[in-house]
């Protein structure tokens, strides 16, 4: 039972509107009956005489009995077992939990469960016109390419990295490399040289999968020389294969071991599925900090079914007639949430280009077209949509749109005033938050529940979401720290290559000991809903995109004029921001306007167009902390207006002098 005590640990920029907010959709007695979450309340009444009424007693038993609850997520799910498990859960103590000891199965084996004619993925790009292919053609194609790889030496255990827009080849190529038990990670093409070098360095790839560029905008970004770079700096490589995106006359003089995609050896149309443990990794993804190189975070195999299979189905109540659409590059979480929908059987649609080209109805465009029933996006994306006064409903038919989702960054209330203005009033609208990390949703919709303005519906079954104030006391009515204190199957397994799981540890467990703290604000109602207020740590945010810190530094502080650097975003709730570069330069000089020309190009080059910032300064230091720390958070809270005996402790500061020119600042 969560407390009622109401101080806030933060400041007052953070607080909420306490009026309850009006409901802007409620479920209908039809909407109620048919949902997937109600027909498994009604499973568990028949098979397993348990009887809950309200989502809030389902999502109670959840969270206090979690063997009970994903035993029976696995039993209604039908999870194809190559092995039974032998329990549900070990050891509970995080962050050292085991799930499903001893069960074996793939991933894949439950994407491509049917084998049927009907639409498996539906893709279209700036590149190339609209294509459909079938969950038999789908099938056959990964068999096929699941053969090349094993034929290239690829088995079990060993990475393959992919940098590759996002199209069916992507799709077809993570699926064949689960299918045989190697483990997936990929980066958008968009990413820099160094940005990509920096995340596939650390977890030595065998095989690489290149695109030869892609197109944003209607501007073509040829990556070949890009490739070449990054395929020298991976010296474990054996093959790499290049898809010819951009051109069908791609030469590849200069690589070594290289083919293109249709010259993989492919032989038969049967496939062979790799059984593996339940947390065998599936796949790495990628997440930036304050220090160090990316996070290579590790999920596997059974924790990503489960949750997806869970969130998918219970809470974005998708069935196999749907057609389910979310924009994403391959480099963004939400692109292997979008996969999953395979897991559940229906129809998902890939696009690969500028949400904004040729206008910001082009989404809308594609959605109408193809009749898509969930669609998916990011806050920022539908803040955009507002700004340029875009009115999707009075271009095109979105009738078929029953649900909209939005995640990457707190939706404001205004944003969720557009949704029903303007793509059409029946609809859920369901904002998620969670992350990289789990690759889900601590908090989202439910279609049980009403959508208030502005708040998220409730915790996710299995989620054990509070928010905490700084001594642990769990709050309602009040902003604290977002933690979760009981495990979820999509924790990460470990970082690859984290000697000792300190980076781990110190990434989630270092301000409440055995309880997960994600780095975002978070305020509970009495009603069980909640609002995301934003980041508690110095993570940014660009388009939805969250981006660590460290990155920035890296590039910056290689020049020989920089001497230290810090980086702010100054977005809130309510605003995007902007991204602020710092800059400590040597004695004798100064910012000039081709230095900061150089830095843009540098971090747009290296890391991605996200990365340049919108403004540059000069400052005399960096505040730090008495232990040589960056004060990010502290110096991003001082712009924001909060006085400074609130935001830093100047005791804890090597020179709290330094601390003027960010003041004088905020005043402006």
């Amino acid at each position: 039972m969560r407390s009622r005590y109401l101080s806030d640990p933060v400041d007052c920029q953070f607080r909420l509107n306490k009026e309850i907010p009006e409901i802007l959709w409620s479920p209908s007695e039809e909407v109620i009956a048919n949902a997937n979450v109600t027909k498994f309340m009604r499973w568990l009444s028949e098979f397993k005489d348990l009887s809950f009424q309200k989502y809030e007693d389902l999502w109670e038993w959840s969270v206090t009995d979690l063997e009970g609850f994903w035993s029976c997520v696995w039993d209604y799910f039908e999870i194809i077992e190559r092995q039974p498990y032998t329990r549900v859960l070990g050891t509970r103590s995080m962050p050292d939990v085991e799930w499903f000891a001893g069960a074996q199965l793939n991933y894949a084996e439950h994407a491509l469960r049917r084998m049927d004619d009907h639409v498996a993925i539906v893709s279209q790009s700036e590149v190339r016109s609209r294509s459909e292919m079938t969950y038999r053609e789908l099938r056959e194609h990964v068999a096929q390419f699941a053969e090349g790889l094993r034929k290239l030496g690829i088995g079990k255990g060993d990475r393959v990295a992919a940098i590759l827009p996002n199209v069916w080849e992507a799709v077809v190529a993570f699926l064949a490399t689960a299918s045989i038990g190697a483990i997936w990670s990929a980066c958008s093409p968009e990413f820099g040289t160094r940005s990509v070098i920096d995340r596939l360095v650390q977890i030595e790839p065998k095989l690489l999968i290149a695109a030869d560029g892609y197109r944003y905008g209607g501007k073509d970004f040829n990556k070949l020389g890009d490739v070449k770079q990054i395929q020298k700096s991976l010296p474990t490589l054996r093959h790499t294969v290049v898809l010819s995106y951009l051109g069908d006359d791609v030469i590849l003089d200069g690589f070594a071991n290289a083919m293109h995609w249709s010259d993989v050896p492919v032989d038969g149309s049967s496939i062979t599925f790799e059984p593996v443990s339940f947390d065998h990794p599936l796949w790495i993804l990628y997440s930036s900090g304050t220090t160090g190189l990316p996070k290579p975070i590790v999920h596997g195999h059974g924790g990503i079914v489960m949750e997806h299979l869970k969130t998918i189905t219970f809470h974005m109540d998708l069935t196999e007639q749907d057609r389910f659409f979310w924009f994403t590059t391959t480099g963004w979480m939400m692109w292997n949430f979008l996969v999953g929908g395979l897991l559940v059987g229906c129809t998902i649609n890939l696009y690969d280009g500028s949400p904004g080209e040729p206008n910001m109805n082009a989404l809308w465009e594609i959605a109408a077209n193809n009749g898509i029933s969930y669609f998916g996006t990011s806050a920022p994306y539908i803040q955009g949509c507002m700004k340029q006064g875009v009115h999707p409903n009075q271009e095109y038919d979105l009738s078929s749109i029953r649900a909209v989702g939005s995640t990457g960054a707190p939706l404001t209330s205004q944003g969720f005033d557009w949704v029903y203005e303007n793509i059409n009033s029946n609809l859920l609208l369901g904002s998620f938050s969670g992350g990289t990390d789990v690759c889900t949703g601590f908090v989202g919709p439910i279609p049980l529940l009403p959508v208030r303005s502005g708040e998220i519906q409730a915790s996710c079954l299995g989620a054990k979401v509070e928010a905490f104030d700084p001594s642990g006391l769990s709050l309602v009515g009040g902003v604290g720290e977002l933690v979760l204190t009981q495990p979820l199957p999509s924790m990460p397994l470990y970082f690859w290559n984290d000697p000792g799981d300190r980076r781990f540890h110190e990434s989630y467990f270092d301000m409440f000991p055995g309880i997960w703290r994600h780095g975002d604000w978070i305020e509970f109602t009495d009603r069980g809903s909640c609002v995301i207020s934003g980041r508690s740590d110095s993570t940014l945010n660009r388009g939805g995109v969250r981006m660590g810190t460290s990155d920035f530094y890296r590039v910056v502080e290689e020049y020989d004029d920089v001497v230290d650097s810090l980086v702010v975003d100054t977005g809130s709730i309510d605003n995007e921001g902007s991204i602020l570069l710092f800059v400590v330069l040597k004695e004798g000089v100064n910012l000039s306007p081709d230095l900061v020309s150089e830095l843009r190009l540098k971090l747009r080059t290296d890391l991605s167009p996200r990365h340049v910032p919108d403004e540059v300064h000069q400052v005399l230091s960096v505040p730090r902390t008495l232990n040589g720390k960056k004060l990010e958070v502290p110096i991003k809270r001082i712009l924001a207006g909060t006085p400074v005996e609130q935001a830093i402790s100047k005791d804890a500061m090597a020179d709290p002098r330094v601390l003027e020119p960010f003041v004088e600042r905020a005043a402006l």
